[in-house]
């Protein structure tokens, strides 16, 4: 039964019936996987297969990175960097209409660089900057949205969790996947920039001004934020030139938010045991969903679906542009019913060589793939980012919250329609670097 597409394609209904059932997405994967490569290839030959994948993908030195990262994240959050990265950019920006929002926004980005995880950025910065932004007299749907899409930024902003995990499957750089998403994620903060002074412009009462900041808070602000802020400037500006690899850079970045934490006085027994478990039980769960997408990925392999895919879509005579498109219009219909994480790993194994056979990079593959889960983290009707605001701020409806993200929707779209069109807002700089 090798190369027998319509087994993989029933493989793929049987996973989506697994994940709607609710069965984790690393068990549902393995089990799809095995049972698929038993029926084509035998027990023992699956069983043989499975094991090397196994054995293979946990000696791999790069799967390092992701828990030294999620320690570095877990370590800056008890050094309580999301408030900081927030109180800094809210004192440059605070007193423009809709400064706050801006500082929002900004605020996630500075604390996606730490912490890698779309839900983790916009559950912290929710906690911290929608009741301020409440209290300021912002409307609670622009406070809501502006947090929730702003959230999105730590799936894309390096060091994420999502590339990682990407680069382990797809078997590509971690370090080149990082420097290609600098570029897309700073063009994404910009774009919910505009968008927020476009809401303002139309609708200033929307979002009152606040005081101006003096020069000695905005330096003191500053200065809160100077030890975590050079951390991040050191990792991911030693990963983009080169000077250490992604492993590397995430060992100096746990070692580094460790010395914060015990200088901020932030560091005892208790936080840094807390630290540990939250690194290890996350990181578990990350390796099985990985060894399970990769069983996955063989049984798709051997039955032959991607190619089968890929001579379909190749068939309809399209260039490369117009099949990226109705990529992205497929992903997130999927997404619509899928969290990201599964969307990633459902969707790798059989688009992946699609991608490639028409000559694109497998790196700007990563970076359009992340971007299309981050618009289903604020896209109904999963849209996890709005579901994880509304616990925080229980008052509010989730229909508001839908309404505040409208516009920021908008814009994901409009940027992910730009990445498909010029790659080279995704290349140009690993190029330029030699990455």
């Amino acid at each position: 039964m090798i190369g027998e597409p319509s087994l993989g394609l029933a493989g793929v209904v049987v996973l989506l019936v697994l994940l709607l059932t609710g069965m984790p997405i690393g068990i549902a994967l393995g089990i799809t996987g095995l049972g698929g490569l038993i029926l084509t290839l035998g027990l023992e030959p699956a069983l043989i297969k499975s094991g090397v994948l196994v054995f293979e993908t946990m000696s791999r030195y790069e799967l390092g990175t992701l828990p030294l990262f999620m320690l570095m994240a877990h370590l800056c959050f008890i050094a309580g960097a999301s408030g900081d990265f927030f109180g800094f950019a809210s004192r440059l920006f605070g007193h423009r209409r809709g400064g706050l929002a801006i500082a929002s926004v900004a605020g996630c980005a500075g604390f996606g660089s730490i912490n890698g995880s779309s839900l983790a950025t916009a559950a912290t910065m929710g906690l911290v900057a929608v009741p301020e932004m409440r209290a300021r007299g912002y409307s609670d749907a622009l406070a809501t949205g502006t947090v929730a899409a702003g959230g999105t930024l730590g799936q894309m902003i390096p060091p994420s969790g999502a590339l990682i995990v990407f680069g382990i499957i797809a078997e590509q750089s971690i370090g080149t996947l990082f420097t290609a998403a600098i570029v897309p994620g700073l063009t994404q903060m910009l774009s919910y920039f505009l968008v927020v002074a476009l809401i303002v412009g139309w609708r200033p009462e929307l979002a009152p001004p606040t005081p101006r900041a003096t020069w000695e808070e905005r330096i003191g602000a500053l200065r809160r934020v100077a030890d975590v802020g050079l951390l991040v400037l050191v990792v991911i500006g030693g990963i983009v030139f080169g000077w250490i690899t992604a492993s590397e850079a995430a060992a100096v970045g746990a070692a580094g938010a460790l010395l914060i934490c015990s200088k901020r006085g932030k560091l005892d027994r208790a936080s840094l045991r807390r630290a540990l478990e939250e690194t290890l039980r996350t990181s578990g769960l990350i390796y099985l969903v990985v060894i399970g997408a990769l069983i996955f990925a063989a049984f798709i392999a051997v039955t032959g679906l991607a190619d089968a895919i890929g001579n379909l879509i190749v068939g309809l005579g399209l260039g490369p542009v117009a099949t990226m498109a109705l990529v992205a219009v497929f992903l997130l219909l999927i997404g619509s019913v899928l969290d990201g994480l599964a969307l990633m790993l459902l969707t790798t194994p059989i688009l992946l060589p699609l991608v490639t056979g028409m000559g694109l990079s497998p790196i700007w593959f990563g970076i359009f793939l992340v971007r299309a889960m981050e618009i289903g983290f604020i896209h109904p009707p999963m849209g996890m980012n709005l579901y994880v605001i509304q616990r925080v701020v229980p008052d509010v409806s989730l229909g508001r919250i839908f309404k505040g993200v409208l516009p920021f929707l908008t814009a994901d779209l409009v940027h992910l329609a730009l990445l498909i069109v010029f790659p080279a807002i995704v290349l140009a700089l690993p190029n330029w670097l030699g990455r």
